[in-house]
């Protein structure tokens, strides 16, 4: 009797286990698809067993609050035409919360079966941050209460945005655009988004305009990648003040779209007027690569960082490499501002150009086509004795004489770069935290450049580099 019950209960545990494998070999059911158009006024959290596709401009209102929860993914609806581009824009007052993962990460990206650049124009925060843009309204839309930003709340709250892909974006820019103003909103773009608003771990790909805008505001940021967009992948006007460390500006291939596609682009004003407060982004562990050799005939006038129209900069502990116009390049506006220690600040960072002569370089007319080396800034970056004074300079940038020489793993490594650091790089330690500006939110760490050995910005489903 005792037996049988034991062979009875064999017999039930292998029944069990066969019943589980033929559930796990069943297909997943499909999603339900839903359609996000409109305008949203009141609270919404998206379902993750859910589908969306993103269709127009889309508003968030009233206040209210949008969640998208990890693994979530909106296909945007792709048109040829720029006016019937969409959109995600949340509101002066609304919020949007991005729940992903590293695993499950949140994706927005074009719902074209052959995906371009430009099949939508982006992601857009409405903050109530000053800015020096009076009458502030969205640049590329038309204008209406729901498009304005800027106010006096410096810690104005927009929501948190974390593991969030955003791909195809940019849909606003026309070919070969020279934008002197502002440039249209496009990729993931900050409009006086406040400090209490929280931001990391997000990469914008493949947009055929800018990656990040940050357009006046105090937001704070780490962990962004701006991946083989149209024109700048990270971008600053009209008084943004917030601070941003470990980022990413990759560009392996020449921008097709825009002149003077940089890795990183600040301006204060179009006038380059003193109208405050001054664009002034401190900066810490940016990795910037350009595409290494891209001639010799200096047609591409796209530099690593190119610094204008009366802004204020501070930029440690940084990588700059691979543009043959220049690793870091002031106009008449900018540069006093640098060698007079007024307000701007490049400090400790190592700094590359296809043509080491170039690697400082100077926009002699302002308007970024007559670019000659400045071999005064190069100086005053690099040496450690003052000519003038005798004493140490503080400085203490280096021009580094290939991209070898930096000691990334796998720079331009076909599909998955490797910007992760050997262990005898050069890079791997000298980064210096010693200065008011980097007193709170910078994480202090040995290595310069976005990435020591710890390889964050590694092939994931957060990050695809694609």
């Amino acid at each position: 009797m005792k037996r049988k019950s034991i062979l009875i209960y064999l017999h039930f545990g292998l029944f069990l286990l066969v019943s589980c494998q033929k559930d796990e070999s069943r297909p997943s059911p499909p999603l339900v698809s839903e359609i996000l158009s409109g305008t949203i006024s009141s609270n919404l959290s998206l379902d993750p067993k859910k589908a969306y596709m993103l269709k127009g401009k889309v508003f968030v209102t009233n206040n209210a609050t949008l969640t998208i929860p990890a693994g979530v993914t909106v296909e945007v609806e792709k048109s040829e035409d720029p006016g019937s581009k969409s959109a995600l824009i949340i509101s002066k007052g609304s919020k949007l919360n991005v729940n992903g993962t590293a695993d499950q990460p949140v994706i927005f990206t074009s719902s074209a079966s052959s995906k371009s650049p430009g099949d939508w124009i982006g992601i857009i925060l409405l903050g109530k941050a000053p800015t020096n843009y009076l009458n502030a309204h969205i640049k590329g839309l038309n204008e209406s209460p729901d498009t304005e930003f800027g106010g006096t709340v410096s810690d104005d709250n927009s929501g948190s945005l974390k593991y969030l892909r955003i791909e195809y974006a940019g849909g606003l820019n026309p070919l070969m655009e020279a934008e002197w103003e502002l440039d249209m909103a496009s990729g993931l773009s900050l409009e006086s988004v406040g400090s209490a608003t929280s931001i990391d771990h997000i990469i914008v790909s493949n947009s055929r305009d800018d990656g990040f805008q940050f357009v006046g505001g105090t937001v704070n940021a780490k962990y962004l990648i701006g991946y083989n967009n149209g024109d700048d992948n990270f971008d600053f006007d009209r008084g943004y003040t917030g601070k941003l460390q470990f980022l990413i500006s990759y560009r392996n291939v020449p921008s097709q779209v825009a002149i003077r596609a940089n890795g990183m682009e600040s301006l204060n004003d179009k006038d380059a007027s003193n109208i405050l407060p001054y664009t002034h982004p401190v900066i810490s562990n940016m990795t910037i690569i350009g595409p290494e050799g891209i001639g010799t005939n200096l047609s591409d006038q796209s530099q690593g960082i190119y610094i204008r129209k009366n802004t204020r900069f501070m930029v440690r502990n940084s990588i700059i490499g691979g543009y043959s116009n220049g690793g870091l390049m002031l106009c008449s506006r900018t540069k006093p501002l640098l060698i007079n220690n007024a307000g701007s600040q490049f400090k400790f960072n190592l700094v590359n150009a296809d043509d080491n002569n170039r690697t400082f370089v100077y926009d002699k007319d302002g308007v970024g086509t007559n670019i000659i080396p400045d071999p005064e800034v190069a100086r005053f970056a690099t040496e450690f004795t003052d000519e003038v004074i005798e004493k140490q300079a503080v400085n203490k940038n280096r021009i580094i004489n290939s991209m070898a020489d930096f000691g990334i793993k796998a720079i331009y490594t076909a599909g998955t770069p490797d910007l992760s650091l050997s262990a005898e790089s050069v890079s791997a330690s000298g980064a210096n935290f010693t200065d008011p500006e980097y007193a709170t939110f910078f994480t202090e760490i040995a290595f310069m450049g976005a990435v020591g050995s710890d390889n964050w910005a590694g092939a994931s489903k957060w990050n695809t580099w694609k």
